[in-house]
């Protein structure tokens, strides 16, 4: 068992004083978007509309999350919202991969089942991936909006938004924290809609 002398202590208490430090900041610069972002996703699924969303690495497992959450529940039962992860299908992603590049594995998608009014959201701790930047060109033609999750400075993602778009940042230099945030941001986002569905209800 570690002792009160361990070095390690003061570690995890320095992360822990990290994580709340960047949690303020990014409140202060983020809780309109979140609710805009709630809103606007509902609109859309309410008007027929569905979100698709992507990243890469752990963004990935917050893109499928985010769909998962939002088809079944967060914290309560309602109706199923229809999202979907463009991250998971492996024989989709690597035919588009070998035959046009990885930049490619995510607006590839997006331009098959993107529509008018559905919502894309592309996420990346970065702002910089290539294969996100394209998902959002990709979204952009066919008249959809773009909810982007960034860190730092929003890196090319940030460049290349909408006045009709929604960014929602994480102003913070380690990837660690970025990814934090955006889970916080993701479970805000669902429990926002959860609860104007069941008010509505």
């Amino acid at each position: 068992m570690p002792n009160d002398t361990d070095p390690r202590r003061a570690l995890i208490a320095d992360l822990f004083a990290e994580s709340r430090q960047a949690n303020e900041n990014a409140l202060a610069a983020n809780q309109a978007g979140l609710i805009a972002a709630a809103d606007r996703i509902l609109a859309s699924c309410n008007a027929g509309g569905h979100v698709l969303a992507c990243g890469n690495g752990g963004s990935a497992g917050d893109a499928q999350h985010f769909a998962s959450e939002l088809v079944n529940r967060f914290e309560r039962n309602r109706r199923a919202l229809p999202a979907m992860g463009l991250v998971s299908e492996s024989s989709t992603l690597t035919a588009i991969a070998n035959d046009a590049g990885y930049q490619a594995v995510f607006s590839r998608q997006v331009e098959a089942f993107g529509r008018p009014g559905d919502i894309l959201m592309a996420i990346s701790t970065s702002g910089q991936s290539a294969s996100v930047v394209e998902a959002i060109r990709a979204a952009h033609a066919h008249d959809m909006t773009v909810l982007a999750l960034t860190g730092r400075d929003g890196g090319t993602m940030a460049t290349r938004l909408g006045p009709e778009d929604i960014e929602l940042r994480v102003a913070d230099p380690v990837t660690a924290r970025i990814q934090e945030i955006h889970l916080l941001f993701i479970h805000c986002i669902c429990r926002l809609i959860e609860d104007r569905i069941a008010s509505e209800d």
